[in-house]
């Protein structure tokens, strides 16, 4: 990969979803939900023609329900909006406004780098690896991940309505796609 002191992405050159579940007795009455974190900023300082850290940093209001899956019907705009408004009640949005992943240990792999480092959601911080795959399409970078993420290893107790008969599975997956234009 061409280098550059620092690669800054946003969401105008990918997209950060989160994908949850429904269980428990009435889980086919739920949605499966697709959630778009709509502002977010990804910076990459490189060394040497080589990455060496990343940090990404998510604004928790930015949230979007993007759509919903299964159910009894389809999800409706002001289903939509209950649901993000549930959603940032869950993550505590006022009190922890941003999502943290900060890696300081990059190796490469096989298929892009493997970046160590420290995820903080909800005020608690875990240390985490995520595989990150690098795709030369010539004229860009396409950059990738996907990470399931445990919601209550991190505070947050996943949302549950009907005296938890229903309920968001505690493990969402989190999945990355960005693409950076290569450099002269």
């Amino acid at each position: 990969m061409s280098s550059s002191p620092v690669w800054n992405l946003d969401a105008s050159d990918g997209r950060l979803l989160v994908h949850t579940g429904v269980t428990g007795r009435a889980a086919k009455m739920g949605h499966r939900l697709t959630i778009a974190m709509t502002t977010w900023l990804a910076t990459v300082r490189w060394s040497g023609g080589e990455p060496v850290e990343a940090e990404l940093t998510v604004e928790v209001e930015s949230l979007q329900v993007v759509k919903g899956e299964g159910g009894l019907k389809s999800l409706s705009g002001p289903e939509k909006v209950l649901a993000r408004s549930n959603a940032l009640g869950v993550l505590d949005a006022q009190r922890f406004p941003q999502i943290r992943f900060l890696a300081n240990d990059i190796d490469k792999s096989d298929d892009g780098y493997l970046l160590t480092g420290t995820l903080e959601i909800h005020g608690v911080a875990q240390e985490r690896e995520i595989g990150l795959r690098v795709e030369d399409l010539g004229e860009t970078w396409r950059l990738s991940c996907q990470a399931d993420v445990r919601q209550s290893e991190f505070g947050v107790k996943p949302y549950s309505m009907m005296f938890g008969s229903m309920k968001v599975v505690d493990s969402v997956t989190v999945s990355f796609t960005a693409e950076r234009t290569k450099e002269g």
